[in-house]
């Protein structure tokens, strides 16, 4: 092995050498220059003891907070004040509030199929879904509950939907080519339209009540004008050659403007039903938006003419000139490859203008200068990598199948998408002050970011030097000087930071800074999946699919040892934050520990019935969680090898596992597209404990005093609400000693409430099926039998299998000679078993 490497950590020094003293069978002791900041290795092959008050271990951890999936394609809908917005998400419509992102409402109905179309009256109080079980239902959405269900009448699931001005008419455009209207206020039918071929994809209302027009388009893309007076189509409008995908009017109502798949948008004068200008926009345009009639200098309209916007798969917002067919104004292009717009909206009164992009972002703008208000990720669909950001933990960083980046602020769940990557981003990793963070793409580059004290990330740098992919990443762990990556092209390669990155803080103006590679070394035969760096920057951990783990010496990269066990390939490496340990994950199911002294395993922990994804220390190195492709969490502690918790929240490969600064939360990301965030709960659960055990004692005592003061009704009522069977048996053989027993007895159990008599009932049960209490228990059976009317009786909840078990029992110790323990009491009567309780419901017998 190469010569010792010197390591300095911030709590001492830790040196690793080849003559390293071992204890046996566990962890090699660290060195006692490290001070009593950090605690050495632990007697007998066990991890450093945890220092008092701050590395206790841990025993659960509970879900905090949960980003899940809100959209994942179709219809989206801002009621007209902005503040909510209208989503489909599978078989549910969920109503987001705009300020917060929070899910108010999900909405979902009976038939739990999936929702097909949805919309919301102008008056934003009526909402309407169209499921594939063709059922209409008609929503009091703020309450979330369903005012009326009706069949659909279409004999193919409803495409589209779209209420009138007045709030009043509802048309639903059906896959069987039908269009039909609805009354919503008086609950019928109103019109039936036929004669669209194909699916009827776009209906749209005429913007004057008193004109009653209603327009469609189907699959031969040409628009169909309907009257409702007449009940008869006044007009068949064609001018587009693919479908149809906007509908929109003039204030005036006598202007229609159409946009198509086929890179054109039409105005039409709805007097003559003819096309006046047909505007080439090259592009497919998804949605086209008539802009208010008015001067808007930020979007380039300068008169009052007739403008619009549109949004389609070259991903930008454009504003067109009706009269002339210019293009006026033009989004700019962002960072990273393009996204195609596959919905836009305009909410007129508030102001607003909300686009949807391919990979299901929505982003909020302000209408008259497209200025980004709000970003709200929809969909993330594979989350591969999660990271805390901050100084404080306050915002996470979420790598998913994308190329862009989504940053959340934890306390308002504000979402900023960040483009720079042209391919799928695989990991992120974040620097010790946390401010500064990298990711790595399967476009072969590397960008760094930087979040300001605003919470606004910017990209300051990228790099690019690998020829595959690059899937493991990780950051100096001291200084923000040099990171180190990982690739499919076997290599890991070392870079070091910029100083302008340092002093500035910030790209210069030319844009971000270019990363060059300081050291190149190739490592493994085939692709690494992970990379670590010693919490003192001067080793280096890889793993692969070779199945083997190996330790380098930083910054050149010479080879230290090799870590071999594992029978497949690794997905995670890690180092001990306090001892002389490397932790591995593998896709055999396993997680172990090895000596970083002479390379051997310590531990191994099984536990996971699938591969282990990723692997971290917590409780200052004693404990372990590891994420696996079952989508289980397991919390270990690294002493006894114990598996302490199993925690079960995703559905699928928990590739993301992130610990925070304090150790007192953690945060996962899934290929469930769910990012969780779990919270340490292992104090708090030890404090209820603790309350609830004295709050029993508390209790007992109190029991002990009302039995000796003979104050039996309360303590068996006591007993009773701790629901513990045997300290009610114990009170009740108190009673039963009594020299006054018989009536002691009955007087205390009639007095019960009917809920303390049904738990007492219950307790018979248990007691009846053991020969030593049977006798306690048919005394309460008897007096309950006695006593209480068979009506009551009967209205016990669970009385007929409480019978049912008590009978067997009762005949047996009715027979003679059973249960002769029992010593005999002068009170025979009230002792005797019931010969059976059936005879206490004579007058019933119907029950039974």
């Amino acid at each position: 092995m190469a010569p010792s490497a010197q390591l300095v950590t911030s709590q001492g020094s830790w040196t690793v050498t080849p003559s390293a003293a071992r204890r046996p069978g566990g962890v090699a002791p660290a060195s006692p220059s490290r001070g009593g900041g950090g605690g050495g290795g632990g007697g007998g092959g066990d991890m450093a003891e945890p220092v008092a008050g701050v590395g206790r271990f841990k025993a659960n951890y509970a879900v905090e907070r949960k980003i899940e999936p809100f959209y994942k394609g179709g219809k989206v809908q801002l009621d007209q004040t902005g503040q909510h917005l209208f989503c489909i998400c599978g078989t549910r419509v969920n109503i987001l509030d705009v300020a917060s992102g929070a899910v108010l409402q999900s909405l979902e109905q009976e038939d739990q199929e999936d929702i097909t179309a949805f919309d919301l009256s102008p008056d934003s109080e009526v909402l309407v879904t169209a499921s594939r079980a063709l059922l209409l239902a008609q929503w009091a959405w703020r309450e979330g509950s369903v005012t009326r269900l009706w069949k659909a009448v279409h004999t193919a699931p409803v495409a589209t939907m779209a209420f009138d001005p007045t709030s009043t008419l509802l048309a639903t455009g059906g896959c069987d080519g039908a269009v039909r209207v609805w009354d919503v206020v008086r609950h019928y039918g109103t019109h039936h339209f036929r004669g669209s071929p194909g699916v009827v994809h776009l209906v749209a209302f005429h913007p004057d009540p008193a004109r009653l027009l209603l327009f469609s388009s189907a699959a031969d893309a040409a628009i169909r004008a309907w009257s409702l007076q007449d009940q008869s189509c006044l007009a068949v409008m064609t001018a587009h050659y693919s479908a149809v995908t906007s509908l929109t009017f003039s204030a005036d109502g006598h202007t229609m403007l159409s946009s198509g798949r086929d890179k054109i948008c039409v105005v039409w004068d709805l007097r003559s039903h003819q096309a006046t200008r047909t505007v080439p926009a090259f592009e497919s345009v998804e949605a086209a938006v008539l802009l208010p009639e008015e001067p808007a200098p930020e979007l380039g309209i300068k008169s009052t003419g007739l403008h619009f916007l549109t949004a389609g798969d070259q991903g930008l917002l454009r504003v067109w000139e009706a009269a002339s067919g210019q293009c006026v104004y033009m989004q700019q292009q962002p960072p990273g490859p393009r996204q195609e717009l596959t919905r836009c909206a305009l909410a007129r009164s508030a102001g607003l203008l909300l686009a949807v992009t391919a990979d299901h972002n929505l982003l909020l703008y302000e209408a008259r200068s497209l200025q980004l208000q709000k970003q709200f990720a929809g969909y993330s669909e594979e989350v591969l990598d999660v990271r805390f950001l901050g100084p404080e933990d306050s915002h996470i960083v979420v790598a998913s199948n994308s190329p862009s980046l989504k940053v959340f602020e934890l306390q308002t769940m504000a979402c900023q998408i960040l483009h720079g990557h042209t391919d799928i981003v695989l990991a992120l990793d974040v620097f010790r002050k946390g401010r500064l963070f990298a990711s790595c793409a399967k476009d072969q580059s590397i960008c760094l970011w930087r979040m300001n004290k605003a919470g606004k990330v910017t990209r300051v740098a990228q790099g690019s030097g690998h020829t595959h992919s690059v899937g493991a990443l990780c950051c100096s762990r001291l200084k923000e000087t040099f990171l180190v990556t990982g690739s499919q092209d076997c290599t890991v390669k070392v870079w070091p930071v910029p100083e302008a990155l340092l002093s500035k803080g910030a790209a210069p103006d030319g844009g971000p800074i270019l990363l060059q590679a300081q050291a190149t070394q190739r490592c493994h035969d085939k692709d690494i999946n992970s990379v670590a760096i010693a919490p003192n920057d001067k080793l280096l951990a890889t793993g692969s699919q070779d199945r083997t783990a190996k330790l380098w010496a930083l910054p050149q990269c010479q080879l230290l040892g090799v870590f071999s066990g594992h029978r497949r390939g690794l997905w995670c490496v890690q180092f001990s934050p306090m001892d002389q340990v490397l932790a591995t994950a593998s896709a055999d199911g396993t997680v172990k520990l090895w000596a970083l002294q002479d390379f051997s395993c310590l531990k191994t922990f099984e536990g996971h019935d699938a591969s282990v994804l990723k692997v971290a220390f917590v409780s200052r190195g004693t404990q372990l969680l590891s994420s696996g492709s079952d989508g289980l969490l397991k919390l270990w502690t690294i002493k006894n090898n114990e598996c302490v918790k199993t925690l079960d929240a995703h559905e699928d490969k928990v590739w993301g596992l992130h610990c925070s600064r304090l150790d007192d939360r953690a945060l996962t990301g899934a290929s469930d597209s769910c990012v969780i965030l779990w919270k340490d709960v292992t104090e708090v659960e030890q404090a209820e404990e603790q309350a609830r055990r004295e709050e029993e004692v508390v209790k007992q005592q109190e029991l002990d005093n009302l039995l000796h003061e003979k104050r039996y009704l309360r303590a068996l009522g006591l007993a009773i609400s701790l629901d513990r069977p045997h300290t009610v048996l114990t009170v009740i053989q108190a009673i039963r000693r009594d020299p006054e027993a018989c009536e002691k007895l009955g007087a205390t159990v009639l007095r019960l409430r009917r809920d303390q008599k049904e738990a007492l009932l219950r307790f018979c049960v248990t007691w009846n099926t053991n020969s030593r209490h049977c006798h306690d228990a048919q005394a309460v059976l008897g007096v309950l039998l006695r006593h209480e009317p068979p009506e009551e009786l009967l209205a016990y909840p669970g009385v007929q299998s409480s019978l049912e078990a008590l009978l067997p029992y009762t005949g047996t110790w009715a027979r003679p000679g059973a249960g002769q323990e029992q010593p005999a009491s002068p009170h025979g009567a009230a002792d005797a078993p019931v010969s059976s309780p059936r005879a206490a419901f004579s007058a019933a017998p119907s029950a039974l």
